[in-house]
């Protein structure tokens, strides 16, 4: 197996079996010191095999690095989360990218929309507000003839209700015309 520098720590080749050791190995520095160095190496073999694999989901270029360096950062903040005995290392970071992307799908599933983009287009017809108008109106009537005398309601009503003339309400209530006038 070849073997590789990097940052002045030698860690075997990653095509070998020895590299899930190694990645657990470098998982295990982070959770234990924050060692930096190790987070740049397991960042440099996963970053691009994180992109590719959500670039494969459907995401376009920008936003596939954007998740898969989201997933390392949750890496590590997770290091000690990580258990070798449950998963490979990058089963782990897969499953964290994977997860990432199915945030990023649930959080876009439906499109934002601004309603001042579509308001010309609500813009409601006169005659819808017309039968609450009406019911408005009706409702002050009703109170507003409630608080009449009766002689003076009945005038009212035979006049706006029935539709009766002044001469015809003074001929259906047996009374002079004046006195339907001044009711």
């Amino acid at each position: 197996s070849k073997a590789q520098r990097h940052e002045g720590v030698v860690i075997a080749d990653t095509s070998t079996s020895n590299s899930r050791d190694q990645h657990a190995a470098l998982i295990g520095r982070i959770a234990e010191s924050r060692d930096r160095g190790a987070f740049r190496m397991l960042f440099d073999h996963y970053a691009p095999r994180l992109k590719t694999y959500l670039i494969s989901l459907g995401l376009g270029d920008e936003k596939a690095e954007d998740l898969a360096q989201e997933a390392l950062v949750s890496v590590w903040q997770k290091a000690v989360q990580f258990d070798p005995e449950k998963a490979r290392v990058s089963t782990w970071i897969f499953r964290i990218a994977r997860n990432k992307f199915i945030d990023h799908c649930r959080k876009h599933k439906y499109a934002e929309v601004d309603a001042d983009d579509h308001l010309n287009q609500m813009v409601a017809d006169e005659s819808t507000d017309a039968p609450v108008i009406e019911r408005q109106s009706a409702t002050r009537v009703r109170a507003a003839l409630a608080g009449l005398k009766p002689d003076q309601r009945q005038v009212i009503e035979l006049s706006f209700y029935e539709e009766l003339s002044h001469s015809e309400i003074a001929a259906k209530l047996a009374l002079p015309l004046g006195t339907v006038k001044s009711r």
